[in-house]
């Protein structure tokens, strides 16, 4: 039976942190390749041995993109008869890897609801609803990556907007740049490391000018200085867009 949406939205909630600490968001959402029994051998699988089978499975145990559904009823298979091994190769395997692809789209949907990614939200219930495991890993080799290059594409242009606004020299440099590179890999790579490192570089000149001003208050200026020693582009950000209008006097 099929996982309801409210189950596969539970196991993505909670492979979530491990997810998205692992790799970037391409690489923690992308599909296994799809791999075939034909791959590890040219045997037809009515025809191989025991040996070949298990051969055969622990080949797709081994691969490290496969999910965790596919591992598992991989090693049942492995701890089975030799009609279990085959069974898997057969039938098993196929059904295995699209519980991994709903899971893995799944968790792309938790994450770009987060992020208000609205193409990829949009496009990731759509093949939930299809639930046919050709729809679901054709989204996730090819649907995914589109969908999710436009939704940076509009992400960077709204920080570019804001930046100008600004006065965000590096931002606005570089968000001019990757736009008109215009590739998935490039709008992504901006957004997700690319980005706060530029904001952190005109976060810290923004208060390197604040601190210049002989007119700011004892208090405010030693709270400039806490945040230009500690460094990190969330504690830059902070002071500039929140902590600074905290401080007394």
């Amino acid at each position: 039976m099929r996982p309801t949406r409210a189950a596969l939205l539970v196991v993505a909630t909670a492979l979530t942190p491990a997810l998205l600490l692992s790799a970037p968001a391409f690489a923690t959402a992308s599909p296994a390749p799809a791999t075939t029994v034909a791959v590890t051998s040219d045997t037809p699988v009515d025809e191989m041995s025991e040996a070949e089978l298990r051969a055969a499975i622990a080949d797709i145990v081994a691969d490290e993109d496969s999910g965790e559904a596919v591992v598992r009823e991989a090693d049942k298979a492995l701890n089975g008869t030799v009609d279990d091994m085959r069974t898997f190769l057969k039938t098993g395997y196929r059904l295995a890897r699209a519980e991994d692809d709903r899971v893995a789209v799944a968790h792309i949907l938790f994450v770009a609801t987060g992020a208000g990614d609205k193409r990829v939200v949009r496009e990731a219930n759509e093949v939930l609803d299809d639930g046919s495991p050709e729809a679901v890993r054709a989204w996730l080799e090819t649907g995914y990556r589109l969908a999710q290059a436009e939704d940076d594409r509009v992400a960077v242009a709204h920080i570019l907007f804001v930046a100008t606004g600004a006065g965000d020299k590096r931002v606005v440099r570089e968000a001019n740049e990757v736009l008109d590179d215009g590739s998935p890999e490039a709008l992504r790579a901006f957004r997700e490391t690319g980005y706060p490192l530029a904001q952190a570089e005109d976060d810290r000149f923004y208060i390197v000018r604040m601190l210049a001003d002989p007119n700011i208050s004892d208090a405010l200026r030693a709270e400039a200085n806490d945040a230009l020693d500690d460094g990190s582009p969330q504690t830059l950000r902070y002071f500039r867009t929140v902590g600074q209008y905290e401080v007394d006097g």
